[in-house]
C-alpha cells in the first residue's frame, strides 16, 4: 500500500477559461504529485454560473473524479436532471430533504487502495437559510463509518463558519477545504487531531476580473446598485489547488501544499519574499 493517499482539490472552477486550464494542466499535476483522486468545485464552470453536461464531461475527461457544488449549482436548469442521476456530481448535502441530487458519496480509489468519502456542505451565514451543515455532517459521518479517507468541501461565505467546521470535524475527517469566496487564503494547516484545513483554496479561472466576473459589469453593480448581466471574464487565467497527502494507515492529513499556476506577482517592487514551506506534520 502507498505510504500516502494523495488528493488534488480545486475550488471554484470559473467559466470556460477555468475549464480549459484544468483540461490543459491537471494530468501533469496528477503525474507530478502521484495523485490518486481529484476533486473540483464546479458550481461556476458554466459561463461563470452553474454547470452543464458538456462541462461535466470535459472536467471528468481531464481527470476530475468528483465535482462538488454550491449555491450556484442550480443556476443552469438544464443540469437539474443530471444532478438526479450522476453520483460523481454533488450538491451541498444540507439542502432540505427532498431536494434532488446527492451531497456526499463514497468512491473507489485506484489500485485497490480502499474507499474515499467526499462531502459537500454549504454555509448559512450571508447565504440561503438551509439546514444546519454541522448536524448534516454528523448524519453523513454516521453513514460513512469505516471509510478511512474523507474530504469535505465547505462552501461558505463567512471565514468564521469555515473555520468552525474545520475545528468541529477535526479528527473525524481527513480534510476540510473551503470554497466559494474565489480568493485563495494562505492559512493551510493541519489541526491538532489530524484534519487538514484551508479557509479557501481559491478560484481556478480568470483573475483579470472581479472574482471571475467582467470588471465593468461588476463595478456598475456597486456604483448603481442595480442588476447587471453577469459576464464571465476571460484573461489572466490561474489554477489554484491544494495537494492533500493522507497517511494511508490512519487517514489523517500529513501534508498540505498550495498549488498556484502561474504564481501571482508578490510585490510591485519585485522584492524577494521568503518562501513559505508547505504545511506538514
Amino acid at each position: 500500500m502507498s505510504k500516502t493517499i494523495n488528493i488534488f482539490f480545486l475550488a471554484d472552477v470559473v467559466g470556460q477559461p477555468g475549464v480549459e486550464i484544468v483540461s490543459r494542466l491537471l494530468k501533469g499535476y496528477i503525474q507530478k504529485y502521484d495523485i490518486h483522486f481529484a476533486i473540483c468545485n464546479g458550481e461556476n464552470a458554466y459561463n461563470g454560473k452553474g454547470m452543464s453536461l458538456e462541462i461535466m464531461h470535459q472536467l471528468r475527461s481531464a481527470g476530475i473524479d468528483v465535482i462538488s457544488g454550491g449555491n450556484h449549482i442550480w443556476d443552469n436548469f438544464k443540469f437539474h436532471e443530471v444532478l438526479r442521476t450522476e453520483t460523481n456530481v454533488l450538491r451541498p448535502a444540507n439542502y432540505p430533504k427532498g431536494t434532488y441530487g446527492t451531497g456526499f458519496g463514497i468512491y473507489n480509489l485506484p489500485d485497490g487502495l480502499g474507499k474515499i468519502g467526499v462531502i459537500n456542505l454549504q454555509g448559512r451565514t450571508f447565504m440561503y437559510t438551509i439546514d444546519c451543515p454541522f448536524r448534516t455532517a454528523d448524519w453523513i459521518l454516521e453513514k460513512m463509518k469505516g471509510v478511512k479517507y474523507i474530504i469535505v468541501d465547505m462552501h461558505a461565505e463567512a471565514t468564521a463558519e469555515k473555520a468552525a467546521m474545520g475545528w468541529y470535524l477535526d479528527g473525524r475527517v481527513s480534510a476540510v477545504m473551503g470554497s466559494h469566496s474565489h480568493v485563495p487564503s494562505a492559512d493551510e494547516r493541519i489541526l491538532p487531531k489530524g484534519t487538514g484545513f484551508c479557509t479557501d483554496v481559491g478560484m481556478t479561472g480568470p483573475y483579470d476580473s472581479v472574482i471571475g466576473m467582467a470588471t465593468k459589469s461588476a463595478i456598475d453593480r456597486f456604483i448603481y446598485q442595480t442588476p447587471h448581466k453577469y459576464e464571465c471574464a476571460k484573461n489572466d487565467v490561474h489554477l489554484c489547488a491544494m495537494v492533500i497527502r493522507l497517511d494511508a494507515e490512519t487517514g489523517k492529513c500529513v501534508h498540505l501544499e498550495r498549488v498556484i499556476y502561474p504564481e501571482f506577482v508578490k510585490s510591485t517592487l519585485h522584492q524577494e519574499t521568503p518562501k513559505r514551506e508547505p504545511a506538514s506534520v
